[in-house]
């Protein structure tokens, strides 16, 4: 039996798994808003508590993913955009909580399992997970485990630094993790969005945008152009570097259908090949990758 914990900024979503990974029982609770860290330890304690009082619960191994990473030289969570976590030694407090041992991975490397293990790219020896939403994060499965790295940073692809091939581009933003120009500042949903409103002249959310390219809105032309520009840009040079068997996309832009076509085109445009093989894929685990993929952190064990 395995049990698997997703924590993230709203939610705090628990699944547990019997032998052949099929799905026993879930719980999902708010994650507490402004309480502090205790009482997120707390809340995350409480749920696994719950699923563990179910018939073969008590024997279950524990993964969980969290948002940012745990720093492997002092333990405790950094890069973290839940900063209430950061600074706390998250890992250790949690199995002195729990009484057992437990695995915490950063949130997109358990989408990467998960995909890896059951979902768009299930046998693939080397998948990378893109996570596209409010944030953009990256995460990597090798042989369906997460790969972490020395730092506990691999697959941070969302802070990797973009140039501008657009004349007409505003000067870089600035990245909360200190830099400008990061992937984060040009293909999250919010920057998708900030870029229309400023060659338009109006707000709309991101899903209104990509209608309003099929009706010959040039703003939303212009907008997706230079989204797919930086998209090119930035998964060629993932894909320099990893040359995976799989890139899988997840979050709410991965539901943009032209980055199946098109973005291919402008990931080939800059690619260091002749034509582009890697499939790129749409997830099919959708919300559940996450916590899935914490539960099958044990894979292999």
């Amino acid at each position: 039996m395995r049990i698997g914990i997703d924590l993230g900024g709203t939610k705090i979503e628990g699944v547990l798994l019997d032998a052949s990974s099929q799905v026993v029982a879930r719980e999902r609770v708010p994650t507490p808003a402004g309480a502090g860290y205790e009482a997120v330890l707390e809340a995350v304690g409480g749920v696994v508590d719950g699923l563990r009082r179910l018939p073969g619960g008590g024997a279950a191994s524990i993964g969980v993913g969290i948002p940012g990473c745990i720093d492997r030289s002092s333990g405790l969570v950094k890069n973290s955009n839940s900063t209430g976590l950061i600074g706390h030694p998250l890992h250790l407090d949690l199995e002195a909580r729990l009484g057992q041992p437990i695995r915490v991975a950063n949130d997109a490397n358990c989408f990467a399992v998960a995909e890896a293990q059951a979902g768009a790219a299930a046998g693939k020896a080397v998948v990378f997970g893109i996570i596209l939403g409010t944030g953009v994060g990256g995460g990597l499965a090798l042989e369906g485990r997460a790969h972490q790295g020395l730092h506990g940073i691999a697959g941070e692809w969302g802070h990797s630094p973009l140039q501008d091939r657009d004349p007409d581009a505003p000067e870089a933003t600035r990245c909360y993790c200190g830099q400008a120009g990061c992937v984060e500042t040009r293909l999250s949903g919010p920057a998708f969005e900030a870029d229309y409103a400023r060659l338009a002249g109006m707000e709309r959310g991101a899903a209104e945008i990509l209608r309003r390219v099929a009706q010959g809105d040039g703003a939303a032309a212009k907008a997706l152009e230079r989204y797919l520009a930086f998209y090119g840009e930035a998964v060629a040079r993932l894909i320099h570097i990893l040359d995976p068997d799989a890139i899988v996309l997840g979050g709410g832009m991965s539901n943009n259908p032209y980055l199946y076509e098109r973005g291919a085109d402008a990931i080939e445009a800059v690619l260091f090949h002749d034509r582009l093989q890697t499939p790129i894929l749409q997830n099919q685990l959708g919300d559940s990758a996450g916590v899935f993929g914490a539960a099958w952190l044990w894979e292999g064990e």
